[in-house]
């Protein structure tokens, strides 16, 4: 079929369809009038339908252009789009502010934007300010609050401190109770005479100081002492004297002395050299004395010296297990002169600070074993240049004045540099320290008040004198009454 014969056969087709879509409409719309009685329409429709009229009313319609053709064509090419020039409005062109209802003063100015700009880095500043001063009020108050926590501590550690000075001032006192009461309970004689220093009053004193374990050269330098103060008038009541006597006690003890363990160095150790009569305890005394240096921050060798005594090593390992001392021991019955070289060599090899040798114990009025002392002492010089740099004696408190003549003839054999007493708290003859000091010149370093890893106490006069004479004022107050 030609192209004419598809147009006019699709136009028949339409004007079929109006047909149809008529005569229902004119159908529907009689039967509603009917239905209503002809009313509420607003119109009239005609009740007599014309079919002649209608077909001529429609043939002379003319026909419907035909469908165009459609031809494909490929892709258009994109084509750009043009921006049109805006155009700027015209003084005219403005709405008249009548015409809209807003005032222009009611119209905010758009802001400046080198105002908004200094604006902004103002305000950035300003935070920066804040943030600056907030982190520094912060940094203030931490730093407040750590003062007065570390002000709290120093506070907290002076009172454990002070707890600790008395805690150990009353066992101090309480291990020289029997020295005390010994002295004490004799010197109650004298201050029983009266309230006034006479004649008498010196002669009880005199009897009671050549009677006591301080040695008969140190009370007659007490007595000649007091009595040129009495000559002097500077002592005018018995209150006075007993001063006076614990003075010149005190003067004679407190001898110039250096720390035991100071200048030791790794590679450059302090050698010690610990010396005594059998049964004064320098085993015991060497295991505390290694103790209290590692506890000072040393690192200790402990020469097993005493090769003689049978369970001398074994004890001495012991303690070094205790303290953590390194022990360096031979074999049974061997020189001791060679075990002592080999562990002054031994300590400057492991970097010890500090080496503590040990001899067996030997009376002293034994020339033969006070020469093998001497040996030990030149061998040790030949391990290390200069050591033994400390020769520290021990002696037994409980001997009394014996023990000064062992201090004369070890002093004599090797040149003895401290003075350790031991057991002074089972003791009432702890009088000879005065002795010691006076006759020898040598400072006693350390005593001992009881078997714990602590009654091995650093001496100081001061402190022996206190705990000495801790009752003489109730004493002397008695006196008087």
């Amino acid at each position: 079929m030609t192209e004419g014969g598809q147009a006019w056969l699709w136009g028949a087709i339409g004007l079929v369809v109006l047909l149809g879509l008529g005569w229902a409409i004119t159908a529907t719309l009689r039967a509603r009038r009917r239905d209503d009685g002809g009313e509420g329409w607003g119109y009239q429709l005609d009740t007599a339908y014309d079919a002649k009229e209608e077909a001529k009313r429609l043939s002379e319609q003319p026909d419907p252009p035909p469908d165009p053709v459609v031809e494909e064509k490929g892709p258009e090419p994109e084509q750009k789009q043009v921006r049109a020039p805006e155009q700027s409005l015209s003084e005219s062109a403005v709405v008249p502010q009548d015409t809209v209802g807003i005032r222009v003063e009611d119209v905010e100015p758009e802001p400046d934007p080198e105002l908004s700009d200094e604006a902004r880095r103002q305000r950035f500043e300003a935070e920066k300010i804040a943030r600056r001063e907030a982190k520094a009020e912060k940094r203030r108050i931490r730093e407040e609050a750590a003062e007065v926590a570390a002000a709290q501590r120093l506070d907290d550690l002076e009172e454990d401190r002070q707890r600790f000075e008395e805690e150990r001032r009353q066992a101090f006192r309480l291990g020289l109770t029997k020295t005390r009461e010994g002295l004490l309970g004799k010197l109650g004689g004298v201050f029983g005479l009266g309230t006034q220093v006479t004649e008498a009053t010196f002669a009880e004193l005199e009897a009671v100081l050549f009677t006591s374990d301080i040695g008969v050269r140190t009370a007659d330098r007490l007595l000649t002492k007091l009595r040129e103060d009495h000559a002097a008038k500077s002592m005018k009541n018995q209150g006075e004297l007993l001063a006076g006597l614990r003075r010149e006690i005190e003067a004679i003890l407190d001898l110039e002395q250096t720390p035991l363990f100071s200048g030791g160095e790794p590679g450059s150790p302090k050698v010690i050299m610990v010396v005594g009569v059998n049964g004064v305890g320098k085993t015991t005394t060497i295991g505390k004395l290694a103790h209290k240096a590692i506890a000072e921050g040393h690192k200790v060798l402990v020469g097993a010296g005493d090769t003689f005594r049978a369970a001398a090593v074994e004890q001495l390992e012991v303690w070094g297990e205790r303290s953590g001392a390194t022990v360096v021991r031979g074999k049974a019955q061997a020189d001791p002169s060679s075990v002592l070289f080999s562990a002054v060599q031994k300590g400057c090899e492991q970097g010890a600070s500090v080496i503590i040798c040990d001899t067996a114990g030997r009376l002293h009025t034994r020339a033969e074993l006070m020469e093998e002392l001497k040996k030990m002492h030149r061998v040790m010089g030949k391990a290390l240049p200069g050591a033994p740099h400390e020769v520290l004696l021990v002696l037994d408190a409980t001997v009394g004045q014996n023990a000064i003549a062992q201090a004369r003839s070890f002093k004599e054999a090797v040149e003895v540099t401290g003075i350790a007493l031991t057991k002074l708290d089972g003791t009432a003859r702890g009088g000879v320290i005065a002795g010691i000091c006076d006759e020898m010149g040598v400072a006693v370093r350390f005593i001992g008040v009881g078997e714990a890893m602590e009654d091995l106490r650093v001496f100081d006069a001061g402190d022996f004198v206190d705990a000495l004479f801790a009752d003489a004022e109730q004493m002397v107050l008695g006196a008087d009454h």
